[in-house]
């Protein structure tokens, strides 16, 4: 099989998507570590900071677009590294569920910690 092109079970959709996810990840990355490290006087060191920086709305859209990016590249190569294996296709049912669980698990936690770290500017 040729390195370039998807995996049975992958589908030409996911592979894109992985290929996709993996560049934002790499863009996405850049523009947090510039922003929150360079942009910002001294960088984020205090819980106060960060409640601050959250105030923007631009911030938090930014971020939970890096988590739901994050995430789903992450969770879309583990798939595709379990897929190397060769599982039975029972296996393969089962481990989209799981996968999707603890995804979608992991950003609605994200969102939720976003959103109430920005609501905590006006105690601030």
């Amino acid at each position: 099989m040729n390195r370039s092109t998807p995996k049975p079970n992958e589908g030409a959709g996911l592979w894109l998507y992985k290929i996709i996810a993996g560049l934002l990840v790499v863009v996405v990355l850049g523009i947090h570590f510039v922003v929150n490290h360079m942009v910002a006087p001294e960088g984020l060191l205090s819980y106060a900071d960060v409640v601050r920086y959250y105030q923007n709305p631009a911030v938090v859209w930014m971020e939970v677009f890096f988590l739901v990016v994050v995430v789903s590249h992450s969770l879309v190569g583990l798939r595709s590294i379990i897929l190397d294996l060769n599982p039975p296709q029972r296996i393969i049912g089962v481990m989209n569920v799981v996968l999707l669980v603890v995804g979608s698990g992991a950003v609605i936690y994200g969102v939720w910690l976003a959103l109430e770290i920005a609501s905590r500017g006006s105690s601030l």
